[in-house]
């Protein structure tokens, strides 16, 4: 059984396109869907029954619009608010990019000491708090809300002295907590991986959820006979912005690819 459906999935920007390389690089043959919603970027200071709402619009958009087989949220504020109303909401699988992440995060550690950094909303949602403890792997778990790390990557500043001013601010709990591992739990902040490495020194295991999602996403397709035809025509993968185009497109290619050439706009009108 195959299912040649595109595969669709969203973020606030352009975090989320970590996870789209991850899903391109290991499912060359799937098409994608993506929609970045830069119009309402960022989510993260967003009350959560607001960014709820945005996650029901697009994944709606998503599925009826485009058809899709089966939706990414691959963005941690997102998923930490809308994941479980999403999957009982919609007729396709929903997957989100917690629980892969926890799932590494967990598995990496030496010392049992780990940590977990994110937006506003996600950390004060407890979606990784709860994670962790479901995870049942008697590990410390220390947060940290990081405001300000999207915006500098959106604004492709991500190697600056005034981000890694910021990052030793933020970090500091995390460096007294004596973590071993740290889980990167916004898919913006791998863009950022570089700093955070040099505040948390070179013994720290920065953990993405990017790769991790991507494997969940192959074991749910392969499992669930949703895979698309292989070498029937090259993939397609089509872009879609609800804000400014040319900016999404000239941010998307440097930190993505040439893929992001095509992008359209979407209106939420």
């Amino acid at each position: 059984m195959v299912d040649p459906r595109p595969i669709g999935m969203f973020d606030s920007g352009f975090g989320g396109l970590t996870v789209a390389r991850a899903l391109i690089d290991l499912l060359p043959d799937e098409d994608l869907v993506y929609v970045g919603d830069t119009g309402r970027y960022p989510y993260g200071p967003r009350p959560l029954d607001e960014v709820r709402g945005f996650a029901h619009q697009i994944t709606r958009y998503l599925v009826d619009t485009h058809d899709v087989k089966l939706v990414i949220v691959a963005c941690n504020t997102a998923s930490a608010a809308a994941l479980e109303e999403l999957q009982y909401d919609f007729p396709v699988p929903v997957v989100g990019v917690l629980e892969p992440g926890v799932r590494s995060l967990v598995a990496a550690t030496r010392n049992g000491h780990v940590g977990v950094i994110g937006t506003v909303g996600t950390i004060g949602s407890g979606a990784y708090q709860r994670a962790v403890a479901d995870a049942h792997a008697g590990v410390k778990l220390t947060c940290a809300a990081c405001p300000g790390f999207v915006e500098f990557v959106e604004r492709g500043e991500t190697d600056t002295d005034q981000v890694h001013v910021l990052a030793e601010r933020l970090l500091a709990p995390l460096q007294e907590a004596t973590i071993d591992t740290l889980l990167l739990g916004c898919t913006h902040y791998p863009y950022l991986a570089r700093t955070i490495s040099d505040v948390m020194g070179r013994d720290v295991v920065l953990v993405s959820s990017a790769d991790e999602t991507a494997f969940s996403v192959a074991d749910l397709l392969e499992t669930s006979d949703l895979k698309r035809p292989e070498g029937e025509r090259p993939a397609r993968h089509r872009w879609f912005s609800s804000g400014d185009v040319a900016w999404f497109r000239e941010l998307g290619e440097r930190l993505l690819g040439p893929e992001l050439d095509h992008t359209v706009a979407v209106s939420w009108d």
